[in-house]
C-alpha cells in the first residue's frame, strides 16, 4: 500500500460479503459435519467475543446450505470446507441481500431513520411469514439473528415460539456476544458453538481481507497485537488514534474507584461529538475491562460486588447504544460511565 489509509478511508466488508473464514476450523467442521449427516440441529447458537468472526461463519454456513440444498449430494459429502465461490449465484444474491431463502434479523431503522438499539418483536415476527411462504424458494430456509443479545424481551419470546416448533428444512443461526445472558429457554433449543479469540496471525489476515489493505501494514500489525484475538477490535484500532484512546481509557480504569475529573474532561474531549470510531474504541475498552472482572471473580471480588458490576454493565451498554443511535454528546457518557464504575468498585 503506497500510503497509509485513515480510519475514514478504510471500507470494511460486511460479513455477508466476506467469502473467507480465518481460524475456527473446528466450529466450521461441526457445522459441515452436521449438515452432511442429514440430521443437522435446526438451531445453532454461535457465541464468543465480539469481532472474532461469528457472523462471518453464520453467513458462510447459510451460503453453503442454500447453494447445496441436498445434504447427501456429492459436492456436500466431499467438500473440505463451507466455502462457496463468491461468483456462485447464491453467494452473489446473499452479498446483495437478495436471496429469498435467507432472512436476517438485526437492528433496523426507526421511523426517524435512526438505528434502533434493539431488535423489535415486529421484526422477529417476520420469521412467521418467511417460514410460512412457499413461493419464493424451495428447500432450505435460513434465518440469521445478528445478534440474539439485541432482541428485546417480546422479540426473544417471539423467536422462542418458532424455535419450539421449527418448520421443516429450517436452520437458525443465532449470533451472540454473551451466550450466558441469552434466555435459558432459547439456549436449551440450540446446539452451542463457542468460538475462541483468534491468534494474531489470523487477526492480521482477516483484518487485511476485510479492509482490503496489505497484511504487512505496520498499523495493522500494531492493531492486531492489541486486539486480543478480535478482528473487529483490530479494525477499530487501525487509525492509530483509536488505539491511543483505548490506552488512555485503560489508564483511567486502572485508577478506579478514584478518578481525576480533569482526565475525564480530557477523555470526553478526545471522543469528539460525532466520531463513531472513537466512541466504539471507548466502549470496547469498558466492555473488555468489565468482562475481565466478571470472568475472573477473583478472591478480591466478592459476589455482591460482582452482581453490582453486572448490573452496571447492563446500564453502561444501554447508555452507549443510545449515545450511538441518537448521536448524543460523548462527554456526559464518559462521566456517567466512570461514576457508575466508581460506585460499583468501592
Amino acid at each position: 500500500m503506497s500510503a497509509r489509509k485513515t480510519e475514514q478511508e478504510i471500507a470494511i466488508r460486511h460479513p455477508r460479503e466476506t467469502p473467507d473464514l480465518f481460524g475456527h476450523r473446528e466450529a466450521e467442521m461441526a457445522l459441515l459435519g452436521g449438515y452432511r449427516s442429514g440430521r443437522i440441529p435446526h438451531a445453532w447458537l454461535i457465541g464468543g467475543a465480539q469481532g472474532i468472526g461469528k457472523a462471518t461463519l453464520a453467513y458462510r454456513m447459510a451460503r453453503f446450505v442454500l447453494a447445496f440444498r441436498n445434504s447427501m449430494a456429492s459436492e456436500v459429502q466431499q467438500a473440505p470446507t463451507l466455502r462457496i465461490d463468491p461468483a456462485d449465484p447464491v453467494a452473489r444474491q446473499i452479498t446483495a441481500g437478495a436471496h429469498g431463502g435467507l432472512l436476517v434479523l438485526e437492528r433496523g431503522l426507526n421511523d426517524r431513520g435512526v438505528l434502533r438499539t434493539v431488535i423489535t418483536v415486529d421484526e422477529t415476527r417476520e420469521t412467521i411469514s418467511f417460514f410460512g411462504s412457499t413461493a419464493a424458494v424451495d428447500g432450505w430456509r435460513v434465518c440469521i439473528v445478528d445478534t440474539v443479545d439485541e432482541l428485546n424481551p417480546n422479540a426473544a419470546n417471539a423467536l422462542l415460539k418458532i424455535l419450539e416448533e421449527p418448520p421443516q428444512q429450517s436452520l437458525f443461526l443465532l449470533v451472540s456476544h454473551a451466550p450466558s445472558r441469552v434466555l435459558p429457554t432459547i439456549l436449551s433449543r440450540c446446539r452451542k458453538l463457542l468460538l475462541r479469540p483468534l491468534d494474531e496471525g489470523d487477526v492480521i489476515r482477516a483484518a487485511a481481507a476485510a479492509a482490503d489493505i496489505a497484511s504487512d501494514e505496520p498499523a495493522l500489525i500494531e492493531a492486531a497485537a492489541a486486539s486480543e484475538g478480535s478482528v473487529g477490535r483490530a479494525l477499530s484500532l487501525l487509525g492509530g488514534d483509536a488505539l491511543k484512546l483505548q490506552q488512555r481509557t485503560a489508564a483511567l480504569l486502572a485508577t478506579l474507584p478514584r478518578v481525576d475529573p480533569r482526565e475525564l474532561h480530557a477523555l470526553g474531549d478526545a471522543l469528539g461529538t460525532s466520531d463513531r470510531v472513537a466512541l466504539a474504541a471507548f466502549i470496547d475498552s469498558i466492555d473488555r475491562w468489565m468482562s475481565e472482572r466478571l470472568r475472573a471473580g477473583d478472591a478480591n471480588t466478592n459476589l455482591p460486588r460482582l452482581a453490582r458490576l453486572a448490573e452496571v454493565w447492563e446500564k453502561i451498554m444501554r447508555a452507549a447504544r443510545d449515545t450511538e443511535a441518537y448521536n448524543l454528546e460523548r462527554k456526559p457518557l464518559v462521566f456517567s460511565v466512570f461514576s457508575l464504575l466508581a460506585e460499583a468498585t468501592r
